[in-house]
């Protein structure tokens, strides 16, 4: 360690302290990246043989003390006992990262298989490693390729069970939440115009079709094509934004629709 600048050192001890692994496979990690901490971390849990060891036992009692005492699942009470252990905030994105590891099917629920398979794919086996393991889960929200995974991953994890869309009000939240990390400018005017306008339940199609749109059209809409294949009612939000005379001189008027 002694022979790398002061730069290196930090991401080494940076990366040991959030993976938990060696100084040896951190600095393999970090190499194999060419030093972008991110790109160690994906190499690092793409590489089953440097995970850090997750003992069966453990995961077993972590899973114990969050299940529900009635129903062989972790449910609400006990998703809100795991925020607690680990100082989450339960509405924190975070805990959405979370269940894209676990491969979670529902909101608020994870069966024991997702939780414990979740758990060990992350070389999660305690609650220290588990709050260890918080930043690193944050700064996937910053890779394109993760963020659009867990986008739309969203979707199917957010919507009421058996249903095909997703509750108004809900898939809201879930926007608020998600742009809330890529700072998509025009968000609160998206929402503002489906309680004004639309009102009803978001398919899967507007919901992934609103990423492209998001990262593909600048918030000036001055790339925006009216003869593109965008759903109708990016086409409504279009027409909307320019009825309220939200874009003007090419900025966003952010006080055009506060009322």
């Amino acid at each position: 360690m002694h022979k790398l600048g002061r730069g290196h050192r930090d991401k080494l001890q940076q990366f040991i302290t959030i993976t938990g692994a060696s100084e040896k496979t951190a600095l393999q990690a970090l190499k194999a990246s060419d030093w972008h901490i991110e790109g160690a971390f994906d190499f690092f849990y793409s590489q089953p043989q440097l995970k850090t060891f997750t003992d069966s036992r453990h995961l077993e009692e972590l899973y114990n003390r969050y299940k529900d005492p009635y129903v062989d699942m972790i449910l609400v009470d006990g998703i809100t006992l795991l925020c607690n252990d680990i100082q989450v905030d339960p509405q924190d994105i975070v805990m959405l990262v979370l269940s894209w590891h676990m491969k979670a099917g529902t909101m608020c629920e994870f069966s024991k298989k997702e939780f414990i398979e979740g758990l060990q794919s992350l070389g999660i086996d305690s609650l220290e490693k588990f709050q260890e393991k918080i930043p690193y889960m944050r700064s996937e929200l910053k890779d394109e390729q993760k963020f659009r995974e867990i986008y739309n991953f969203a979707f199917g994890w957010a919507k009421e069970k058996g249903q095909k869309s997703l509750a108004l009000d809900t898939a809201i939240g879930m926007w608020q939440l998600l742009f809330a990390e890529k700072q998509w400018p025009l968000v609160d005017h998206w929402c503002q115009f489906l309680q004004a306008r639309h009102n009803k339940a978001i398919s899967r199609d507007t919901w992934s079709q609103l990423l492209e749109f998001a990262k593909t059209v600048g918030s000036n809409l001055s790339d925006y094509d009216a003869e593109g294949a965008w759903p109708y009612l990016i086409d409504e939000f279009v027409e909307f934004l320019n009825e309220n005379g939200v874009i003007q001189n090419g900025l966003i008027n952010d006080s055009s629709l506060k009322r």
